[in-house]
């Protein structure tokens, strides 16, 4: 062989390599922080819907001023009800990412676990798989390995996970003792907060409250927790779980159910917001949002789920972040619950599939990273 001919070989071998699309971990890649956020037994229906004028009155919502949530959430098409209930959702992440779960659109997301309740479905969306054995909401230890746990064994991101969750049994789901992730959840004092004076004030008020639930705070302080120790930690991994929509719903509280929904949506926007002004998460985050199991369709199954009550395995998943590009068209694959764990690793490049062959792959068109 000429040299000449070696050095065209060459060239061309290069130029097959550089124009070569990319792996998902190629430099490409932009994500390397990850922001999950789940929002406790919200229905899809609601979501995609907004208000459902069903259980807008006393008899089946429990509602207790009518005409001022009306004003609030009401409105004569479903697009628009959806827009009053979570705007920033159906503004910005429905718009710039992806929105999985609509049913009405053959769009579906389903619970694998069999249970449709929260600890079944917590450890599923952050281990990759229904586990039958989970059959309660007992506080036991999860002997399952999340995908947060996976990650924080990394030297990446060892001490760089943390979770917030406003029901207090997430120490359990995440088994905090073995992962040693730094977990903040139920009525616990929050301890990060850039101000003191306000820390101090904001466990005050938690520590002062009636306390409507025993087992789940409220949503304003798991948030704001959760805000707070992005600002002041800069983790590279955030879970944060709000609950107050599933024990409204249980209470049979629609008009409740529905402020705390468009109170969750807020707090996505503000950690959004947030991220967008500090240097390590511009324009380098993915949000990644779900819920753990659906809830009943009629005038009394709203407030339930559980396998008794039909449709609890409907659920959504919502992905917004620099390496997601919108759908063109409406999405009709049918996707799992299971699938979330493995979609929070694919962000950021890793690939949580190989430590259980139990655990579901990532959302397929979720990320975009070739040249």
């Amino acid at each position: 062989m000429t040299k000449t001919k070696t050095l065209l070989l060459l060239l061309i071998a290069s130029l097959i390599i550089t124009c070569s699309p990319r792996p998902a971990n190629a430099a490409d890649r932009r994500t390397e922080n990850v922001v999950l956020i789940s929002i406790d037994g919200l229905r899809w229906q609601d979501l995609f819907s907004g208000a459902d004028a069903r259980l807008m009155n006393r008899d089946d919502g429990g509602v207790r001023e009518l005409d001022p949530l009306r004003q609030r959430f009401d409105a004569s098409t479903p697009e628009a009800r959806r827009a009053r209930l979570m705007p920033f959702f159906w503004s910005v992440i429905a718009k710039q990412g992806q929105v999985y779960g609509d049913v009405n659109a053959g769009s579906v997301v389903r619970v694998t676990n069999g249970r449709y309740f929260s600890y079944p479905g917590y450890s599923e969306l952050l281990c990759g798989f229904g586990d039958e054995t989970i059959d309660s909401n007992a506080k036991r230890p999860n002997k399952n390995v999340s995908v947060l746990e996976w990650l924080n064994g990394k030297p990446a991101y060892r001490d760089r996970i943390a979770a917030f969750g406003s029901w207090d049994v997430f120490p359990f789901i995440l088994n905090q003792q073995r992962s040693e992730i730094y977990v903040n959840a139920g009525w616990q004092d929050l301890d990060v907060i850039g101000n003191e004076r306000e820390l101090a004030q904001w466990n005050l008020l938690s520590n002062s409250l009636p306390r409507y639930w025993s087992s789940v705070r409220y949503d304003a302080f798991t948030a704001r927790g959760a805000l707070e120790y992005l600002k002041v930690k800069q983790p590279r991994v955030l879970y944060v779980a709000l609950g107050e929509t599933d024990d409204w719903a249980h209470d049979g509280r629609y008009d409740q159910y529905l402020d705390a929904a468009l109170r969750s949506d807020r707090a996505i926007e503000q950690l959004w917001n947030t991220c967008q002004k500090i240097d390590q998460y511009r324009d380098k985050t993915t949000f990644i949002i779900t819920t753990d199991h659906g809830r009943g369709d009629d005038r009394v199954g709203w407030k339930s789920h559980g396998a008794s009550i039909p449709g609890s395995e409907f659920i959504w998943i919502a992905v917004l972040g620099p390496d997601t590009p919108p759908l063109s068209k409406p999405s009709t694959a049918e996707l799992t619950q299971a699938q979330v764990a493995a979609t929070v690793a694919a962000a950021l490049g890793e690939d949580f599939t190989t430590s259980d062959n139990r655990i579901a792959k990532p959302l397929t068109k979720a990320f975009d990273v070739s040249p």
